[in-house]
């Protein structure tokens, strides 16, 4: 049965500290069988019963690298183990090879750094080194008949290291704590920041839908007046009908035209109908693509109801318009809200004067540039950079509302800008400008 593993390490994480462990292991072992060549050097002579405590050190340290690797043991218990193996493998060596005074014996003040580096985070290991580093340390000063001088000393230095052993353990659990419970907060704000943003873009989305539905009742009035007049003349028809058909010998013919004249005027009033219903829908909201040309056309029919007051509507748009990256349903809502508002400015300008709206479409660099222009007052210079703010509050904007701020963020979503400038001759121009549709 394997250990249990720590609860708060994920899987990828643990992973990693494995294999780092297993390669220290490994590594040590290597060092170990590279000691055996280069005792000649250390010792001046070849000894072999060090030979055999290296031999038996690597072959241990090998164990604990495998054991690693298959989660035989807990990380501390390989700890442990690591400094039990170190801890007799060093003292057998010094014992060989002249007790205080081996050439080994200031290897045992780096054992309790060496098992802090092999288990981080964890304080047994390092504690169980530092206590039996110490017992070494005191029989190795006794079995060699140092002064009692001498081995207080060592005593003294070994508990210094050994102390900074187990703070730099400390240290290092506590620096690993930190940075996951930091990472833990940074992935808590990050949701949080994904939950606001999509709270905002739902926000986003019931306020352009509020808004196309107060424009759809705004366009009410009008559609009614449209509808009206077919309405009146399918009415007649079809009291002239009634009449006929009461008549002995009715002409056939002529209640046929009557007939088909009728069906035509039913067709228009469905157009109407089928023309709102769609502009009252939510469009996608994806990088669709659209004709300029079918755009105005569509807007200035929904806006024909507010524009019929005016003296002059002039178009200029020009021919063989490329596509623009905007949806066809959205780019008229657009439109039809710069075409009203236009009219509202030549309805409130003071003194009276004829009302002219000028449509204009040319290509402009990579795409098209829209431009609504009206004769009214103009925007005061001081409303003209907060124009586009929510709920403006500017007497142009007070029907619209969310209008124009509306309008920005959908030109905006599609890569376009939109723009006001008052004109040098009277008046105010709303530029459009959108890019061009890949092919």
């Amino acid at each position: 049965m394997r250990p249990a593993t720590d609860s708060a390490t994920s899987p990828p994480e643990l992973e990693s500290q494995l294999k780092l462990r297993r390669r220290n292991f490994f590594l040590c072992a290597a060092g170990l069988a590279l000691s055996l060549v280069m005792q000649p050097l250390t010792l001046g002579q070849v000894v072999p019963r060090v030979l055999w405590v290296h031999l038996g050190w690597c072959a241990a340290f090998i164990f604990l690298g495998v054991a690693v690797a298959a989660r035989w043991l807990s990380p501390p218990t390989i700890g442990m183990g690591a400094a039990v193996v170190s801890l007799a493998g060093l003292t057998l060596d010094i014992h060989f090879t002249g007790g205080i005074y081996s050439p080994f014996f200031p290897s045992l003040y780096a054992v309790p750094l060496i098992i802090c580096v092999f288990t981080p985070g964890h304080r047994r290991p390092t504690q169980l080194a530092c206590a039996l580093t110490l017992v070494s340390v005191l029989v190795t000063c006794w079995a060699s008949g140092a002064p009692l001088q001498v081995a207080v000393s060592q005593g003294l230095s070994f508990a210094f290291v050994a102390w900074v052993s187990v703070l730099g353990s400390q240290t290092f659990r506590r620096l690993r704590d930190a940075e996951r419970a930091a990472g833990d907060a940074r992935m808590v704000a990050l949701e949080r920041l994904a939950e606001s943003e999509r709270l905002r873009a739902q926000a986003d989305l019931h306020r352009a839908e509020m808004e196309r539905l107060a424009l759809v009742g705004q366009l009410a009035a009008g559609v009614a007046h449209q509808v009206n007049n077919p309405l009146s003349y399918v009415k007649s028809n079809l009291g002239y009908l009634d009449e006929e058909l009461r008549e002995p010998s009715p002409d056939v013919e002529d209640l046929r035209r009557v007939v088909d004249e009728t069906q035509q005027g039913v067709l228009r009033i469905q157009q109407i109908v089928t023309e709102l219903r769609d502009f009252s829908r939510a469009n996608p909201q994806d990088d669709e693509a659209c004709a300029v040309a079918e755009a105005l056309a569509k807007a200035r029919w929904l806006a024909s109801a507010e524009l019929r007051g005016l003296s002059e509507v002039v178009e200029d748009v020009a021919p063989d318009l490329p596509r623009v990256r905007m949806g066809l349903g959205r780019l008229v809502e657009v439109l039809v809200k710069l075409l009203l508002n236009a009219a509202q400015a030549v309805d409130d300008a003071q003194p009276r004067r004829p009302g002219r709206v000028v449509l204009r479409a040319r290509t402009f660099q990579d795409g098209v540039r829209l431009e609504v222009e009206d004769n009214g007052p103009g925007i005061p210079e001081s409303v003209l950079p907060r124009l586009f703010e929510p709920f403006s509050a500017f007497p142009r904007a007070r029907a619209a509302g969310l209008a124009l701020s509306v309008c920005r963020d959908q030109v905006e979503s599609v890569g376009g800008t939109l723009s006001a400038e008052n004109h040098p001759d009277g008046g105010t121009r709303f530029v459009l400008d959108l890019r061009q549709a890949p092919a």
